[in-house]
């Protein structure tokens, strides 16, 4: 029997139940169980030990180093007592994903006998070898040496996996030269700078805290289809995307997906990695049907940026090997299917205090919001002034699938504020008076109905970048990406705009301690100024109109449609001058080397794979419907020789033509690969982006058009209305 066939047979017998134990146990019952948190640490040591972690993890202070051993002790029981054998330095290279290596509790005890052991020098440092990481330069291969060091902001935790238990800990990674070989430390950097410039502003507007910090809410889209499905696909196991794939009769267009009712075995899966998440200390909350089928979303409370980043990394990783125990695959790729919705990273961006305020909320201090306008001000500034490195931040060969598809913003970076904030904006650009309105009352005409309010603004889902109230939703971010980069230029973008809005305030004040009137005085004509030189980077309508494209380019807005040339912005002196403190020239000019390798590499597997299944499982099924057809009209001539049997030979000529055409777009594809892959780093790139994706794109018109020509009983990949509907 066919292969496709025996796998959809299996499709609706693959059912996982959980324990009842695990359905009954409450979120706040087992969340956290899986991390070294305060409660764990005060069962096990001292005090003051447990108060210089707690202040290092507030990132106010640094571990004290006579502490680390009782550290790693304590840490080494509560893992055993879990079932952990080793320990694991958990780390973020520049490849997009994690890495870490597994070292057993184990020491010599006598020649004969080794003790489970764990010391301080051993939780603060690793060297888990920097040769084979992408460095962009930074490293070569016989320059191995690379370290690891605890990063105690973000917790330690157990990891799970296969029959193994294993301690974890996260952790930042750089070379023996210090150069910055990870994403962490530059999130973590950014994260300082920002702090320090918003204490600045709190200073001056009256506001007290004692420390700043970024703020996220990831919002995590993916697809889930079922396993023996996706393994008769190459294409999906190797890149997690459908290369070739005719369009199923109902995609989306129905509009019925979204919001409705989640499949029981999609939610048996959401609710097991949900548990786990929970147990890891992720705050996961919301869970949902997306717009395509077969397409979902999970979101997360906010936390600190770091932990929040940390977190959906884990997420994502939970996600994927939950979904193998109900026989399920999880798609975190951009653009998985054609024809259909992609898949994001909403990335819910603000400012919060250490005293419980969120300075992008302007009802959290009703009665001192000058803060709130500077920094939004500052924020503006900032979108319009690095537009392009905000775009390279989320730039990737997937992603550029997406962006601008009417399913994501497009790749103009825009700001939508809504109505209110604007007319606020705009009287202060026009030297006008204006103050905010109470939110106004939904009658609905309905007695029963509960009173309701209406936000402060509308939601724009075209905008890139939108406010939503009381945060910034960068829409953009791709669903398979580390969003660590995406937030760290948030920070230093905002922090460093925030330094020159704050610099022009102080100069107007002269050195004077302002009064409220004075210090008002002060700044509206700064504000006034950022905001008339920052004006074109607002924008309230549809982002996926061709008008606004029109309009975008009359603003002399950036269009980077292809990320390649967004990369650049990494080297450009601007990015270099507000990067200060966070990477050097070396290290951001390292980051576009490696996004240019990644984005090339990706395309070379992609035309590889399409070729390679083209010739292994698509032209021998042509040729045989080819041959059957061909088989049948000789046959019925011979019957019937009367007969003009038109129809059938137009069926004949057109499948004859779609298998030339895609044989020749295949060898046109193989050329321009092969040529691609002898070319230096930067033309390779650029070959690989306006030759051989376009060829990609070519050969898949073919191949999908053979697809709908051909005997549904010969063709062996799984079809896209298997793949999307049958779950």
């Amino acid at each position: 029997m066919n292969p496709r066939f025996n796998a959809l047979q299996m499709t609706g017998k693959r059912n996982r139940s959980l324990p009842k134990e695990w359905l009954q146990a409450g979120a706040s019952e087992i969340f956290g169980v899986h991390v070294f948190n305060r409660t764990e640490m005060q069962k096990m040591l001292p005090r003051d030990v447990v108060r210089n972690i707690q202040e290092a993890m507030a990132g106010k202070e640094r571990i004290i180093p006579e502490y680390a051993n009782q550290i790693a002790f304590a840490m080494k029981e509560w893992a055993i007592k879990l079932g952990a054998t080793h320990y694991s330095h958990w780390f973020q290279p520049l490849t997009g994903a994690t890495a870490e290596k597994h070292d057993a509790f184990i020491d010599w005890e006598t020649e004969d006998q080794v003790i489970e052991k764990f010391s301080g020098k051993q939780l603060i440092q690793g060297e888990p070898d920097a040769s084979s990481f992408p460095s962009g330069g930074l490293r070569t291969t016989f320059e191995a040496r690379g370290y690891t060091g605890w990063d105690p902001t973000s917790p330690v935790f157990i990891w799970e996996g296969g029959d193994g238990v294993t301690l974890c800990i996260p952790s930042v990674f750089f070379s023996w030269t210090g150069d910055v070989l990870d994403s962490k430390i530059p999130l973590l950097r950014s994260d300082k700078k920002l702090n320090h410039e918003v204490l600045r502003l709190l200073k001056l507007t009256g506001i007290e805290a004692g420390h700043a910090f970024s703020t996220v809410g990831l919002e995590q889209e993916y697809f889930v289809i079922d396993r023996g499905l996706r393994n008769l696909r190459p294409d999906l196991v190797l890149m997690g995307r459908t290369v070739f794939g005719a369009a199923s009769p109902k995609g989306q267009q129905m509009q019925d997906h979204y919001f409705g009712c989640v499949k029981d075995r999609i939610l048996a899966y959401m609710r097991e990695f949900e548990i786990a998440a929970f147990k890891l200390g992720i705050p996961v909350k919301t869970r949902h049907n997306e717009v395509a089928p077969a397409q979902h979303e999970v979101a997360p409370v906010f936390e600190k940026s770091a932990i929040a980043v940390d977190h959906n990394i884990l997420l994502m990783e939970l996600m994927r090997q939950t979904a193998l125990k109900h026989d399920l695959t999880c798609l975190l790729h951009e653009k998985p299917f054609q024809g259909v919705n992609g898949s994001g990273k909403h990335c819910n961006w603000s400012i919060g205090t250490d005293t419980g305020i969120n300075l992008f909320d302007p009802t959290d201090t009703p009665e001192n919001n000058l803060h709130f306008l500077i920094l939004l001000t500052a924020t503006l500034a900032a979108v319009h002034k690095h537009a392009t490195l905000l775009r390279a931040s989320i730039g990737s060969a997937g992603n550029d699938f997406r962006l601008g598809a009417h399913e994501a913003p497009p790749a103009i970076m825009s700001v939508y504020l809504g109505d209110q904030l604007e007319t606020i904006l705009e009287a202060i650009s026009q030297k006008e008076t204006s103050s905010s309105s109470p939110k106004s009352k939904y009658d609905l005409g309905l007695q029963v109905i509960p009173e309701l309010t209406k936000d402060y603004t509308d939601r724009n889902r075209t905008s890139p970048f939108a406010f939503t109230g009381n945060k910034f939703e960068f829409r953009a971010v791709g669903s398979s990406a580390n969003p660590a980069m995406a937030v760290t230029v948030l920070n230093v973008i905002v922090a460093d705009s925030l330094h020159h809005i704050l610099n022009e305030i102080e100069k107007n004040l002269a050195g004077e301690l302002p009064t409220r009137k004075s210090l008002l005085e002060a700044t509206l004509p700064v504000i006034r100024k950022s905001l008339l030189e920052s004006a074109s980077i607002r924008f309230s309508g549809d982002n996926y109109s061709e008008k606004w494209e029109k309009e975008a380019q009359r603003r002399q807005l950036p269009n980077l449609k292809k990320s390649l040339y967004a990369f650049e912005a990494f080297k450009s002196p601007a990015s270099v001058q507000v990067f200060k403190g966070i990477l050097n020239e070396h290290e951001l000019n390292s980051r576009y080397e490696i996004l240019l390798e990644t984005y090339s590499h990706t395309i070379e597997i992609e035309s590889k794979i399409m070729v390679e299944m083209f010739r292994t499982q698509i032209l021998p099924v042509a040729t045989h419907q080819q041959k059957e057809i061909a088989k049948g009209i000789k046959l019925m001539q011979e019957i019937a020789p009367s007969q003009s049997l038109l129809k059938q030979k137009e069926w004949l000529e057109d499948l004859s033509q779609a298998i030339e055409v895609a044989y020749q777009k295949m060898q046109e594809l193989e050329e321009v690969s092969q040529k691609a892959e002898a070319l230096p780093l930067r033309e390779k790139a650029v070959t690989c982006c306006e030759k051989v994706v376009p060829k990609c794109a070519e050969f898949r018109q073919e191949v999908d058009r053979i697809e709908s020509l051909v005997d549904d009983a010969y063709w062996q990949l799984p079809k896209y209305r298997e793949l999307l509907f049958m779950v």
